[in-house]
């Protein structure tokens, strides 16, 4: 059973658009808690629906990947799938998007 503020972050997930991402932060500060990035990987973490709530367009806020469930690289093949852009093993910034 999810927490009301992981459900909270759940929601807001949702709304990160396919061939953008977000970073842990900038979805802790859309739920009104912006020092609580690490505890929104965390709920993230507890996606009980990877496919309908897309966790993996969430990624850290120095642009590198973070974690997932299925693993790093199949984070980014998502990514990529989504026409996402990378320099190296980071994000390109203007796929970042703003709640």
């Amino acid at each position: 059973m999810l927490t009301e503020f992981e459900k909270q972050v759940l929601e807001v997930v949702k709304k990160i658009p396919r061939g953008k991402v977000a970073t842990y932060k900038e979805v802790a500060k859309a739920i009104g808690k912006p020092l609580a990035y690490r505890a929104v990987g965390n709920a993230l973490a507890k996606n009980p629906y990877p496919i309908k709530i897309p966790c993996h367009r969430v990624i850290k806020s120095d642009l590198s990947l973070g974690g997932y469930s299925q693993g790093k690289e199949k984070k980014k093949k998502l990514l990529e799938e989504e026409g996402i852009e990378f320099e190296g093993e980071k994000v390109k910034k203007e796929f970042l998007f703003k709640f």
